[in-house]
């Protein structure tokens, strides 16, 4: 496949290296066309010996042979990362001034788009509209990452990972046309899927084993039944399914920001937390890797609770209801083991009381269970007191089993 990667002008193109290497890895063929300005921060020779193509900004090399014109005309795939607010308004406006916008007015195949900047330029109105711009033609925008920008800032607007982008673009190069029909058509739902990272210093994180297979089951069954789908991506052991929005979440802070924006702001029908969120974080996230002390000295950690963001969104669902605002349908996942104080049902039980959810799928998980594997047993419990178990299954099946139980939810708003 013919790979086109675009490389604004942004301290994370640097970045763009990588997913240059996971394309040539994968057997495609790259041509790497960098604006003037990305040239500033990784130069020509690193794009040319990574991609074994030569690399030129502006329209007129190769004139003879059309290269402005021809490099847009036979990509297979336009990828764009990083894209500035600057690359984002040209595009916008459809200019043609290098070899990049060019190209870009030019490719008639998928084009995919990472922005990163400043969260101030991110939310500006002006990149906003860019943004709703480009997606009406059809472009795919990804969202950026929650995270550490340049210098000290954080927020939103940093570079989603290279393997994300990557799987992201070829996912759309076999996206389906988008589903019109089915018994979900119509309704905005957002999945949060795998497990957060809760950073202790530059190297190092407390995490769990969730790969994020339920999740993605979650999202492609919503899209097949015709559901707008937007994925909060935690860590995964697997790549996104195609046609659907991707949001990064990599910890509880940024998970939280994510589902308060979709559900919301943006008032999304449906919040399915598949995600497994961790407990606890450290308290204090070390600027530098933390040193061993001496060869028996262990490490004391102090950790904090992270932000109950189930629970969170659900109290402020119940508040909007009661003033009359939207009522979106919540369900939630309980990842239980059991103990000698009660079995992993009873666990859940007690669980959807306090969560007060519309609909909790609860399944036992352990280091051989669930976690990582494609089938599981689960439990759907609903606030009418419904039970129902699924399973042994695959997680495809126990995912049509999860929206049917959603679809089956007796309220209007439910339906």
């Amino acid at each position: 496949m013919k790979v086109v990667l675009g490389v604004a002008g942004g301290i994370a193109a640097y970045k763009a290296a990588s997913l240059l290497r996971l394309f040539t890895e994968s057997g495609h063929e790259v041509t790497v066309l960098p604006t003037e300005a990305a040239l500033r921060f990784v130069g020509a020779p690193t794009w040319e010996a990574l991609s074994g193509h030569p690399v030129a900004t502006d329209v007129f090399t190769d004139v003879p042979g059309v290269r402005h014109v021809r490099v847009g005309q036979e990509a297979d795939l336009v990828v764009v990362a990083p894209a500035t607010a600057d690359l984002l308004a040209r595009m916008a406006a459809g200019l043609a001034d290098d070899q990049l916008t060019t190209t870009l007015l030019t490719a008639t195949c998928p084009v995919v788009v990472a922005p990163a900047m400043h969260t101030e330029m991110w939310h500006h109105p002006a990149t906003v509209a860019n943004v709703a711009t480009l997606r009406e033609r059809g472009v795919h925008v990804i969202e950026p990452a929650v995270g550490r920008l340049t210098g000290k800032d954080s927020g939103p607007g940093r570079l989603p990972d290279p393997e994300l982008i990557h799987a992201e673009a070829l996912a759309r190069v076999d996206a389906p046309v988008g589903v019109s029909e089915g018994p979900l058509a119509g309704r905005r739902v957002v999945v949060s899927a795998g497990g957060t990272r809760e950073a202790l210093d530059p190297v190092r994180y407390l995490g769990n084993r969730s790969s994020g297979r339920m999740g993605v089951a979650l999202a492609a069954a919503a899209r097949d039944r015709g559901a707008e789908v937007v994925l909060l991506a935690c860590a995964m052991d697997v790549g996104p399914p195609a046609g659907v929005q991707v949001v990064p979440t990599p910890d509880a802070t940024a998970l939280e920001l994510a589902v308060a924006e979709e559900l919301f702001e943006r008032q999304a029908d449906v919040l399915v937390m598949a995600a497994a969120v961790a407990d606890f974080r450290p308290a204090r996230v070390e600027e530098s890797k933390i040193k061993k002390q001496g060869e028996d000295e262990g490490l004391v950690l102090e950790l904090e609770r992270t932000p109950d963001i189930l629970a969170g969104a659900v109290e402020r669902r119940d508040a909007e209801r009661a003033a009359g605002g939207p009522d979106p349908v919540i369900v939630g996942f309980a990842a239980e083991t059991g103990d000698d104080g009660a079995s992993v049902l009873e666990h859940a039980r007690a669980k959807l009381a306090r969560k007060g959810v519309d609909l909790l799928v609860a399944n036992e998980v352990g280091v051989d269970t669930t976690f990582g594997k494609d089938s599981a047993t689960v439990h759907l419990l609903g606030a009418d007191g419904s039970e129902r178990t699924v399973g042994p299954a695959p997680k495809t099946e126990l995912a049509e089993a999860v929206w049917d139980a959603v679809q089956a939810l007796p309220t209007p708003a439910r339906t």
